[in-house]
């Protein structure tokens, strides 16, 4: 069985970025009611550069984040670690800077993909607006199946 980590990163104080992190509550819940204990989960703001440590130990590292990208609800894209770029400043890490970070350091390269769910407004409130809680309901249930269907290849 894959091992699969699950890593939603934003900022649940300004409304639809907190998109992510939502995700990752709802599957961890799902997952523990299912007892798939194959899958990990975290969230955090942004991503860090230790976190090329903590995808080491995965075959499956789904990354999600809120997104301001003219897409129509979410999608998945695959993340290449030769697409890392190094940033200006180190509070804006890539999932493809930490998946190429993992691959030099550890010598690792857990198969990874960045979920997109779209999101439209970032003021500094936590509430979710209705459209991206749409967009999260869809995400989510797009989730639950590509977990399944890793699990089983």
């Amino acid at each position: 069985m894959k091992k699969i980590l699950v890593y939603g990163y934003g900022n649940p104080g300004r409304q639809d970025d907190c998109l992510a992190n939502e995700l990752v509550d709802m599957t961890k819940e799902w997952a523990e009611k299912k007892h798939l204990d194959y899958i990990d989960f975290d969230s955090n703001y942004q991503l860090n550069i230790e976190d090329a440590e903590v995808i080491s130990h995965y075959d499956t590292v789904i990354f999600a984040d809120a997104s301001k990208e003219e897409i129509e609800d979410f999608y998945l894209s695959k993340v290449n670690p030769n697409n890392a770029k190094v940033e200006f400043s180190m509070h804006a890490v890539s999932p493809s800077y930490v998946l190429d970070l993992c691959k030099k350091i550890y010598n690792k390269t857990p198969e990874t993909f960045l979920l997109h769910i779209k999101g439209y407004e970032w003021k500094f409130m936590e509430e979710m607006t209705a459209r991206a809680e749409d967009n999260l309901t869809q995400a989510f249930s797009f989730l639950k199946y590509k977990i399944l269907t890793m699990s089983n290849n």
